[in-house]
């Protein structure tokens, strides 16, 4: 085998390739077209056909191949097996509805009165629990039960002996025994009620419904208690939740009863109503109305409201007038007050168009701010040492509710006649603060001038005017005022923001008008707001507290300012980001600046303040870079530094763009994929070079482009990757090969051979280790590839970089039982082959490859004919070794492997040669690990190329390969 040479067969590659190129056929088209749908017409069998006949006929053409995407469904839509499915339920639906057609048009109604835009309660329950807390301890009044409240004995039947059971029972509503706790924390406090609100489901599960009205009374005269009045507003959230679950479990009692035999339904009517679930329903109004004290009574009444449809059609607008009524019998302005926007609340959830109530509630609010200033609101804050702006702030979450619930959906002229009532009771801020807060933005926008004058007339004392220019800045961001009052609103409201002295409450205010001013302004006015910012934040170094408020400003101003030129023009906004101190939060907002940067800046760039400033915010991020920092998070910077990179252009300005890629790699040493994305930066800027040059370069062009080649050699040794490396050298030496840098191309060579050894036989991908045999073998084919065009140098020898390449492989420490040397081997027989052609099948424009060093030089073939011997032998004697090692499926891939190898590049004129490839065959289909397809198709191919006029030798060839079938 030693002797054995592989000579080339002489190639024609441009009559190969007419060869290989598609026969042109003329199609008539006709109707028929690749893309047109294939149109299926089908007509249904009837009833009646016999079993086995097919009437259904097919409008489309035989001819016309089967649409695969509409045979995997066999023949029915998903889509419209489901409409078919809903039309078929429709008429049952209609059959069950029909009773209640009046309810259903009412519910209908409802819908229409309140709809997803409504801020539900349950979005606010967190915020008022979360802010209004206290430290001062609590004390509750818990439900014990009596015997007094069991069902009676079944002998017990007489109606006076029922009677009298039910007045012990009432009695005992207001008299049963209790147990005071306290000195409880405020979770404590919450723990209590929670436990009550599950002893009312156990009460009601074991139908004790006596023993859970209790709890629900005795819970509701909690909200008569303000002695920690800071915590009023919580409580009254905790408490209405036990009055939420015993009006639904009251509702769904009477519900249940009136489902027999049938479901009642949603939409019902009284008339579907039983006399019996009436009589349930009216018991439970008279137990409730023999509740002695108001407070309890209103509002286990209000949370049992909607179970007025049970009774009468009109129940509930009865009701709520009479409900509201009651409240006027409450003396304490803030029970009152909540009592109102719990009655708000059940109103709105179940007649949400009685709109006449929730009106009167809030004129009937208007009065009790008469009782706020009153003597014994003073002595109440006196004896709590509660300051009376805070006392105010207690108000706003009722007051809120029930302006929301009013202003909802509301004409223009009650909430005209609201704001007027507002006017009239004048100098209440606290008031003026909710109307801003609860009435649609437009409403306040289009009349901000009136607005700002009730916030001039309010006393700065009672509730800060901050806070109100706070609220109206809220609106304003949503809705815009008329256009020539802008500048004036603007005015007012700073001249309020800028005297407040707390800076928590300073850039709490200012970063709502931000908004507003960056929405209607230029950059001029948002630089003046930013350095008003700056100048207050900045003493005793204010602006750590308040870093969410500062991100807000700098978010706000980047949804309004893409035109980055202008953004970096103002004098105060990089000064604003040096307030951000605290590393995380200072990367955050870069982070967000380069996120806008890349979304939004479309033209490359190269003005000089952008790049500045923006090389300034990416240093910053990867500064923060250390070695703490997760992965992913080295990935996300350095995407973000790369996508600014990306958008840097100088034009034709080639070497300010190389000066910047200097500048760049210095300042972004720590992130390897920017070094990387650098180095195909300046590799771009080479070939840009050449096309502008259209590959003739000058003394100066070609001085560059050496710049930019030694750019990339002196960046790609400082990457930690291998692979990252390798890939870099042969690209580069593509690059510096293409600009006919000859010497720098073969240092990029050279140097990704020099580097092999150190090539990992394992790498972590994803996390996971696998073997790096797959990647090397991708590249080292790359290489072979490159090869081909390069010419050898002078002083180092005939094919020197292939030797080198494969002396590398030879001393590369592959894993046990691994056929890639060989393989390599494999790969480098084609490249040899090509070698030995008078023209090669590609070239390098203006670049002398091998074929016009040597020109078909008979030394320079011999040397090919060596290397390929040598080769050749080392594969066959690998083939030995997997035959007594038992590695048949192997030897046979491999043998196959070797057999294409000599078939597409051989001469097998040479008998030897010849004979080589038919023991190859032989050997690849001994042990029949060979894939039958690949087999047929192959040896198809040798008779099509033996029928060629100068491949007529390979007749003799095919007669001695054969197809062994497997055992």
């Amino acid at each position: 085998m030693q002797s054995l040479q592989m000579r080339s067969r002489g190639r024609n590659y441009e009559a190969e390739l007419q060869r290989c190129r598609p026969e042109v056929a003329l199609v008539e088209f006709g109707d028929y077209h690749p893309l047109k749908p294939i149109m299926v017409t089908d007509t249904k069998t009837r009833h009646g056909a016999r079993k086995g006949s097919t009437s259904s006929s097919s409008s489309s053409s035989s001819s016309v191949p089967p649409d695969p995407l509409s045979s995997m469904l066999d023949g029915t839509d998903p889509l419209s097996m489901f409409a078919a499915a809903s039309a078929s339920e429709t008429p049952a639906i209609s059959r069950s509805a029909s009773a209640g057609d009046l309810g259903r048009k009412r519910k209908e109604k409802e819908e229409e009165a309140v709809g997803a835009d409504f801020e539900p309660w349950s979005s606010k329950r967190g915020e008022i629990l979360a802010r209004f807390t206290t430290t001062e301890k609590l004390s509750i009044n818990l439900f014990m039960g009596s015997d007094r409240g069991k069902a009676p004995s079944p002998g017990s039947s007489a109606v006076s002996e029922k009677v009298r059971t039910r007045l012990e029972e009432l009695d005992d509503l207001e008299e049963g025994s209790q147990r005071e706790l306290l000195n409880l924390s405020q979770q404590d406090y919450a723990n209590r009620i929670e436990e009550l609100n599950q002893s009312l489901k156990e009460a009601w599960a074991s139908d004790q419904k006596v023993k859970a009205l209790k709890i629900v009374i005795q819970c509701s005269k909690l909200l008569s208690d303000t002695s920690v009045i800071q915590f009023y507003p919580s409580k009254f959230v905790l408490i209405t939740d036990i009055l939420d679950t015993f009006g639904q479990l009251v509702y769904d009692r009477i519900w249940s009863m009136c489902s027999d035999p049938r479901p009642l339904p949603d939409s019902f009517t009284v008339d579907d109503v039983n006399d019996t679930a009436k009589e349930t329903c009216l018991n439970w109004f008279f137990k409730i109305a023999s509740i002695r004290e108001l407070l309890p009574r209103l509002y286990v009444e209000a949370a049992i409201l909607k179970c007025n449809r049970f009774l009468n059609k009109s129940g509930i607008q009865e009701t709520l007038p009479r409900l509201t009524a009651m409240i006027k019998g409450i003396g304490d302005p803030l029970v009152a007050a909540y009592t109102r926007a719990y009655l708000c609340r059940v109103g709105v959830e179940v007649a949400p168009h009685l709109k006449d109530s929730l009106n009167q509630n809030f004129f009937d609010l208007l009065g009790t701010f008469r009782q706020i200033g009153g003597e014994s609101v003073r002595k109440q804050l006196a004896l709590q040492r509660v300051e009376a702006p805070e006392y105010l702030t207690l108000y706003s979450p009722a007051i809120s509710w029930i302006l929301q619930c009013i202003a909802y959906r509301a004409p223009e002229p009650l909430l005209t006649e609201m704001m007027e009532r507002c006017k009239k009771l004048g100098n209440n801020a606290l008031l003026l603060n909710s109307v801003m807060r609860a009435f649609r933005p437009e409403f306040v926008a289009d009349r901000a001038t009136d607005f700002i004058g009730m916030i001039k007339d309010c006393d700065e004392a009672g509730f800060p005017k901050h806070l109100l220019f706070g609220s109206l800045g809220r609106s304003l961001a949503c809705a815009d005022p008329p256009e020539s009052e802008r500048l004036t609103i603007l005015n007012e409201a700073w001249k309020v923001i800028t005297k407040v002295r707390s800076p928590r409450d300073y850039v709490n205010c200012a970063e709502i008008w931000v908004e507003f001013t960056c929405r209607h302004f230029t950059k001029r006015e948002v630089n003046t707001i930013l350095a008003d910012i700056i100048k207050h934040m900045t003493p005793d170094r204010a602006f750590e507290d308040a870093y969410s408020q500062l991100q807000s400003v700098i978010r706000k101003i980047l949804t309004y300012f893409h035109d980055f030129s202008v953004l970096f023009s103002m004098e105060r906004f990089l000064p604003f980001l040096d307030m951000f101190q605290k590393d995380s939060v200072r990367v955050e907002v870069c982070r967000s600046i380069m996120e806008i940067f890349i979304k939004h800046q479309l033209d490359l760039t190269r003005d000089p303040v952008i790049l500045n400033a923006m090389l300034h915010i990416c240093k910053t991020m990867h500064d923060s870079v250390n070695a703490l920092t997760l992965e992913d998070e080295r990935r996300s910077l350095a995407l973000l530094i790369i996508g600014f990179i990306r958008m840097v252009s100088f034009g034709r300005d080639f070497e300010q763009q190389l000066s910047f890629c200097v500048e760049a790699r210095a300042t972004f040493c720590n992130l390897e994929p920017v070094l990387v994305q650098l180095i195909h930066t300046v590799n771009q800027l080479a070939m840009e070079t050449r096309r502008v040059m259209r590959g003739s370069h000058s003394r100066k062009t070609a001085a560059f482009v050496r710049a930019c080649a030694a750019y990339s050699f002196i960046t790609i040794p400082s990457l930690s990757s291998i692979f990252s490396r390798l890939s870099l050298y042969l690209l580069s030496g593509q690059v510096a090969l293409a600009n006919q840098c000859l010497s720098q191309a073969d240092a990029f060579l050279k140097a990704a051979v020099s580097i092999l050894p150190e090539v990992p036989r394992s790498i972590s991908v994803e996390g996971k280790l696998r073997s790096s045999e797959s990647f090397l073998l991708d590249f080292t084919n790359n290489f072979l590839a490159m090869l081909l065009v390069v010419p050898d140098h002078p002083e180092h020898g005939v094919l020197y970089l292939v030797r080198g390449l494969l002396n590398m492989v030879q001393d590369y420490t592959w894993e046990d039982n691994s056929d890639a040397k060989v393989r390599v081997y494999v790969s480098a027989l084609p490249l040899l082959a090509a070698m030995g052609q008078e023209t090669y099948v590609y070239s390098v424009p203006k670049v002398d490859s091998n074929e016009t060093l040597y020109g078909g030089d008979p030394k320079f073939l011999s040397e090919i004919n060596k290397l390929c011997e040598t080769l050749i032998g080392q594969i066959l004697d690998h083939l030995k070794v997997l035959g007594r090692d038992e590695g048949t499926r192997r030897q046979g891939a491999l043998a196959f492997s070797l057999f294409g190898v000599l078939l597409a590049h051989g001469d097998l004129r040479n008998n030897k040669l010849s004979q080589l490839a038919v023991n190859l065959w032989n050997l690849s289909h001994k042990h029949g690990h060979c894939e039958p397809r690949v087999s047929v198709r192959t040896l198809e191919f040798v008779k099509h190329q033996a029928q060629q006029p100068d491949m007529s030798h390979l007749s003799d060839t095919v007669q001695r390969l054969t197809l062994q079938s497997r055992t």
